[in-house]
């Protein structure tokens, strides 16, 4: 018989496939994560007194109503397609090319709209191009 006292083996903790495992989730966590922030710019719009604005010829006002109804310098278009657009976008740019289009989309607009104005500019040669917003009422109070 062997009564001999057997040497202890101490417990060895391998921390390599810890570290790989570790590392697999830190991938597929940087990977399936998206870091893209969405920030919101807080503007305060001037406020301007109506009789005073200016006759500004290279300027092309575009509203568009909430239905999609389209006027070009305060003059209705009958229709709603690209053609009849620009040809009302030719008309009013008194300046030709060098004209700015500023684009007054009612809030509840569609999108498709506002990118019927801009086909129609590109088709016209307008390259200028601006949107107008207005300040909420709560935004202009000091």
């Amino acid at each position: 018989m062997n009564f001999r006292p057997r040497s202890r083996e101490e417990p060895e903790i391998n921390l390599i496939p810890f570290i790989d495992v570790l590392l697999v989730i830190l991938i597929f966590l940087m990977l399936s994560t998206t870091y893209s922030k969405f920030t919101e710019l807080q503007l305060v719009l001037p406020v301007a007194d109506t009789d005073a604005q200016r006759n500004r010829p290279k300027e092309v006002l575009v509203s568009i109503s909430s239905d999609g109804q389209y006027s070009v310098n305060r003059q209705r278009v009958p229709g709603r397609s690209v053609a009849e657009l620009a040809q009302a976008l030719q008309t009013g740019a008194k300046a030709g090319r060098e004209s700015v289009l500023v684009i007054h989309a009612d809030a509840s607009a569609r999108h498709q709209a506002v990118i019927t104005v801009m086909e129609a500019a590109r088709s016209v040669g307008l390259t200028q191009v601006t949107f107008a917003a207005q300040a909420s009422a709560a935004s202009r109070t000091p």
